[in-house]
Parts: structure tokens; sequence; C-alpha cells
């Protein structure tokens, strides 16, 4: 699995900003509102912050009752997943925070699968939350957090194997789609599209990593429980049209077969000139028509998404010179993941001031670049998270220290919070995923304390994660039930609780 910066955190000396004994009840509650001020303070001193937030938590109660549905109500039910929400739940100090991993942590499995069996094979839904839709990205966040816990759970296992040929179905109905409604209608924003939507298909925004997340997903699977029975025949054929869809879209020989036009108001929801995007020159890179957050690029080569890219086809080719002893097809894999890279490493960096070298949000191959980042993953924030490079690499480092900075036009600070946003809501809204991700890629003590109480004390007190809030004032937030980010952050914490980090055994 690839290394997620807290691993390392918990060799860190860096001294805990409050007293991390487990004092009673009564006693932590007495000292918990001057200790959040004195360790807000702190914080923001130590990150060197221009000014420090004004941390407020929605709830004084010492009890914190359970938000998952009634057991009955629940939508799947994996004896691992409570075994382990208990384990790590005994271990927190903040009770709080605890609340927010007992929510969180098993909120895809709660609210948004729906497992079966499908033409004689296991088959798992995945929808993204409040809207009735499975996204390939999306369905691959939410369950990668439970894969661990699948070697000692055959039923979790099972789902998880059944959201994999889930994904390889989609990849066969429209290897350019992005999200899928099976005739769930939950996309009235897309039934106007050109070209027109297959009844399956919610949207048909061209995105890299929708055909990366899936690859993701198989592989750890494969290298987790060991099992290759989801390297069947239509899995083969899913994964070579991902291959194909990569060249096409490096558009080597013209634009290829795809094109996507929407009639909207919102200029980042449909690409220019007849749906093909803005001009690419022919370097190497893929180009994608779209951002994880679905809106259109503005340079058709977006860096994260090529270097998410460039992993999964290594895993590819892994796979097929491993498990399916296909080597030629392994060494395409490879050839294409190197092309890639190659281009990346010309066309998608530049110094930045202050900032050295750096690698581009977005760039064409012409010379124009962007330099930015949105809180979507793929992110130049998540690189390293993804495994797209060493932890200590120095331009991913370059690049992390301008994303967390006000030289990134989408980082935002607020009376509530501070983090990285993006377009797709608007300016001043904060991504509890930044947020999230920003702890994953560290190994700082105080960082990852710094995100953890922003994140407890921005939930509105609904004792979930949301999609974006008000950089001053969270309780103005979008979709209460977003599942990714949900899971997301119980992946924070049950990684913080394997590191035994010892930010877990304090009051945040």
């Amino acid at each position: 699995m690839q290394d997620n910066g807290i691993e390392s955190a918990v060799t860190s000396t860096l001294m805990p900003f409050v007293d991390s004994r487990i004092e009673s009840r009564d006693s932590v509650n007495q000292r918990r509102q001057v200790l959040l001020g004195l360790a807000c303070t702190a914080t923001g001193a130590a990150l060197g912050a221009k000014n420090v937030l004004s941390f407020s938590p929605y709830s004084s109660q010492r009890d914190f009752k359970s938000a998952r549905p009634a057991p009955a109500q629940r939508k799947f039910v994996s004896e691992a997943v409570e075994a382990k929400i208990v384990e790590v739940k005994r271990t927190i100090a903040d009770p709080e925070v605890g609340w927010l991993f007992e929510n969180c942590f098993p909120n895809t499995l709660d609210t948004t699968v729906t497992f079966g069996r499908r033409d004689n094979r296991l088959d798992t839904l995945v929808i993204t939350g409040d809207i009735n839709a499975m996204w390939l990205r999306d369905s691959t966040a939410q369950v990668m957090p439970y894969l661990p816990l699948a070697r000692e759970d055959k039923k979790l296992k099972d789902l998880i194997a059944g959201v994999i040929n889930r994904q390889t179905l989609c990849i066969l109905i429209d290897r350019y789609a992005n999200a899928f409604s099976f005739g769930a209608k939950a996309c009235p924003w897309g039934v106007n599209d050109k070209p027109a939507l297959r009844p399956e298909l919610c949207e048909r925004k061209w995105e890299i990593d929708s055909l990366c997340y899936p690859v993701r997903l198989a592989h750890a699977y494969w290298k987790t429980t060991g099992d290759a029975a989801c390297f069947h025949t239509d899995w083969q054929q899913a994964s070579r049209l991902i291959v194909k869809t990569f060249r096409e879209q490096q558009r080597l020989n013209g634009p290829g077969p795809y094109s996507f036009q929407r009639t909207t108001d919102n200029p980042i929801d449909t690409p220019p000139f007849n749906g093909l995007g803005n001009p690419t020159r022919p370097v190497g890179m893929i180009h994608s028509a779209f951002r994880p957050s679905d809106d259109a690029c503005v340079y058709p080569f977006l860096i994260p998404a090529n270097l998410f890219a460039v992993v999964a086809l290594n895993q590819l080719a892994e796979i097929y010179s491993t498990v399916l002893s296909d080597r030629a097809f392994a060494t395409e894999c490879r050839e294409l993941a190197h092309q890639v890279s190659e281009a990346v490493n010309k066309y998608g960096k530049a110094g930045r001031g202050a900032h050295g070298v750096v690698y581009a949000y977005e760039v064409d191959g012409f010379g124009n670049q962007f330099f930015m980042d949105d809180a979507n993953v793929p992110s130049l924030l998540s690189l390293r998270y993804l495994g797209c490079c060493a932890a200590n690499d120095p331009v991913y480092r370059n690049t992390r220290a301008l994303i967390l900075s006000e030289d990134n036009p989408y980082f935002f600070r607020g009376k509530a919070a501070e983090g990285v946003g993006g377009p797709h809501v608007g300016l001043n809204m904060i991504w509890p995923l930044g947020i999230i991700m920003r702890a994953l890629t560290s190994a700082n003590h105080n960082e990852i304390l710094f995100c953890l109480r922003m994140l407890k004390t921005t939930h509105a007190g609904t004792g979930f994660m949301h999609e974006a809030f008000d950089k001053d004032d969270a309780k103005k937030f979008t979709r209460a039930w977003f599942a990714w980010a949900n899971t997301l952050f119980g992946e924070l914490i049950l990684k913080l609780y394997e590191a035994r980090h010892p930010v877990l055994k304090q009051m945040i």
C-alpha cells in the first residue's frame, strides 16, 4: 500500500499542545474550552498562519449519541467494521472526535451500498450519497478504507469484489462516462447533453481518474486479499479499453471520438470548441475534458490526473505480468506510463519564485500553465497519498507548500477554518476532503492536530463531513450526505490509530 504520510508521524517529537493524560470525564470537560483556545493559538503560530482561526465547538454535551441509521435500516453490516469502530473509538481521548469516527467510517456501508449478484457474479452498486448514482471515482474511494478488514470478513470481501465487478460493467457500457445511474434518472441536469446519454448513464464527463480508480481498487483488492478472481475476461476487456482510451486521449493523431456539450449558463460545466476542449499540443500526456470535481479543464493536460494514470498503468502492468501472464500487454502499459511520465516531467513543472520548482495543476503543452489546486482527488496535494511520488520528493514538497498558501487562488482562510476548495461550489468554500488530505499527507504532529481541530469544529453539529462549507460560517454547507468525505475521514482516523499516533490520545 502507498505511504500515506501519517504512518511516519508516530516518530514525531514535536511537543503536543495539551496534556494527553486520560483524566475523568468531568475534569476534561471543565478544562475543555480553555484548552481549545490555547491549542488553537499554538497551532496557528506553529503553522505560520497570518490570523488565528476562531474554533467554536458545536456541542458542549458530554455524551454523543450515534447519528448512524438504526441497525435494521443499515444497508450492509460488517462484523469486522463494527468491531474496529469499537476498538478504535476506545482509544480516542476526545469524545467528539470518537463520535465523528463512529458516524463517518461506516457511512458508505450504512447508507450507500446495494449488494447482491448479477449475471452469476458478485455485484455491488455504490451511490455517492444524496445523488442516487455511482461515480467510478467515489465508489472506489468509498470502499478502499475497508479493504484491510476484508481479510477477516468474507462478507465484506465479497462486497468489495462486487464493486470491482460493477465498475467493470460500467467501463464496458461506456469507457468515457464518469457516473452511472442505471435508469434511476438521478441526474436531470444531463438530459439534454450531446451526445445523448445511454439510459444507464448519469453523466458522460471524460475524466482520466474515472479509469484510474477502478484499477486502483482491483490492484489493492488483489494485493490485500490474494484473490485474483476479479481479473476475469470482462475485467481484462475493460482494462484494455482503459489503455485504449488513454492512447486515444493523448490525441497524437487527432481528437479521438469523445466530445461533450451541455447547454448551461455555467461556463465550467462544459468544454469549449464544440465539446472538444481547449487545444493541446500532442506531447505524450493524456487530454482530460474534466477535472475530478466534474468541472471542465482550462488546460486539458491535468497534471495530477496524468500522474495518477502513470500509477494505474504500472499497476496494470504488474497484474498482467504476474497474474495473467501477458507480458506483451504489461510492456505496453509500462511504455505508455513512461511516455506520460516523461511528458509531465518536461511540461508539467516550473519555477515559482520562493516556492522553487513545483507542479502546475494544468498545462497545454504550448507553454501555458495553471498554478492552483482543487480539493477533489486526484489533486496535487494528494499525489503522495495516491502513490504518485515519494514523501521526500522535493517538487512535491514545494508544490504542497504552494497549495497551502495564498499563492493558490483556491486556498481560503476564514473565521471557521482554512483549506483548499475549488470552483465547483464557488469561492470561499472549503472542502473537508482537502483538510483530510492535508492530514493524510502530513508527518507533522502540529499540522495533523490543526486539521483534526478544523474537522471537529466545522461539521455544523451534524456529526458528518460535508462537501464544502463557508470559510467563515460552517453552518453554511453543501451536501449533508456525501459518503466519500465521511469514509475518508474514517480512513484518516484509522491510519492515525494504526500508526499509534499520539494525537488521538489528547483532547482535540
